[in-house]
């Protein structure tokens, strides 16, 4: 199979916008309103910091890895995953969240550009599959896209001669920062990322964090708190045959473009949901751990908790002056017998005891 060659941004044709409008309504209304809701949530950061975990282990279950939210919680709590290829998969999603933190921090004194997707794909490959393959430099050799079929390795599709690629990674860099309409603009870069493939690996998760970064940088949303990769992974085989199809059908960019949009619609719809469930479950434990505990610390203490889901008693990070051990003990104590927390993992010699939500993260895993 020739390698592809890739057309510069934009493609699409009078005709093909136009009859993006009523799409691009859609998705902009429900990014509008989901906004809005992120507008109104108090402490968004503790609140969604649930749904950036998540949509960090379902990117990088797409990949292949299959280690769960809660086995990744459990490991930032103390917990060591029994088997090594766990403890590999929980260090991708893990980079993957640093990542996405490292390109907000530097968005914040300069526009996105190659360099930082350079940084962004050096640290998703730190120490973790891939970690041989040219982190954090665009490739310089061929590579191809393939599948396993019948336990043969079947090339699907072979992207452009690596020498072509500057002049087309200046292109897509050029449109990101473009004046077309923001959604189809996103739906155009993530397709045009994917098409070039520049990376001899991490394409797939690397293309997929740039979504909630163009989303903040141009002012879709007010925070990076959008993730796809729940659609993506629900509707894989369509997304998959929609980027196939780029190169080879008459109007593959513009049906891939209505695609991504009818995903963003969809997408931001569902994140309206989890957004209030998960507000809703914060007001209840608020008030049931003010009722249960008695204490001054009781919502201190919540915050602190809700934010990790599963925690050791010396790692919860207060805001405001900290209880006690033995008053933090006693409250712990006192959650657990009126059902508000459990005890994961009882203490044992140098081993602290492990501490978690039940309801938190069933909230989640009903989600799945």
């Amino acid at each position: 199979m020739k390698p592809a060659i890739a057309k510069p941004l934009p493609i699409l044709t009078k005709d093909d916008w136009l009859s993006l409008i009523p799409a691009m309504g859609r998705a902009n209304r429900n990014l509008a309103e989901y906004n809005g809701r992120l507008g109104r949530l108090p402490n968004s950061d503790l609140l969604l910091a649930p749904l950036r975990l998540q949509e960090a282990v379902l990117s990088s279950r797409i990949e292949g890895t299959l280690a769960t939210m809660s086995e990744v919680l459990q490991f930032e709590a103390g917990e060591l995953p029994e088997r090594e290829s766990r403890r590999e998969d929980i260090e991708e999603i893990l980079n993957y969240r640093v990542a996405l933190d490292t390109a907000m921090q530097e968005l914040k004194s300069r526009p996105f550009n190659l360099n930082l997707l350079l940084k962004l794909h050096s640290i998703l490959l730190k120490s973790v599959r891939g970690q041989n393959k040219a982190p954090g430099e665009f490739r310089r050799q061929q590579n191809y896209i393939g599948s396993r079929i019948g336990g043969v390795e079947r090339i699907r599709f072979t992207p452009p001669v690596w020498s072509s690629l500057a002049k087309s990674l200046d292109n897509w860099e050029a449109y990101y920062h473009s004046q077309d309409e923001a959604v189809v603009r996103l739906a155009l870069i993530h397709a045009q990322f994917e098409f070039l493939h520049p990376f001899l690996d991490g394409n797939g998760r690397l293309g997929r964090i740039l979504i909630p970064i163009f989303m903040c940088e141009h002012g879709l949303l007010s925070q990076p708190t959008f993730y796809l990769s729940e659609y993506i992974e629900e509707y894989r085989d369509d997304y998959i045959d929609h980027l196939n199809a780029l190169g080879t059908s008459k109007n593959g960019w513009r049906d891939w473009t209505e695609f991504f949009l009818t995903a963003i619609s969809e997408q931001a719809k569902r994140n309206i949901e989890k957004a209030d469930s998960i507000l809703l479950l914060y007001e209840s434990l608020k008030q049931r751990f003010i009722q249960a505990a008695g204490s001054k610390y009781a919502v201190p203490l919540l915050d602190a908790a809700f934010e990790r889901q599963y925690f050791q008693a010396a790692q919860l990070e207060w805001k405001g002056n900290a209880p006690s051990k033995p008053t933090l003990m006693k409250m712990l104590q006192t959650l657990e017998r009126n059902n508000l927390v459990q005890m994961y993992r009882g203490d044992a010699g140098r081993r602290a005891a492990i501490w978690w939500i039940p309801e938190l993260t069933t909230l989640f895993d009903s989600k799945r």
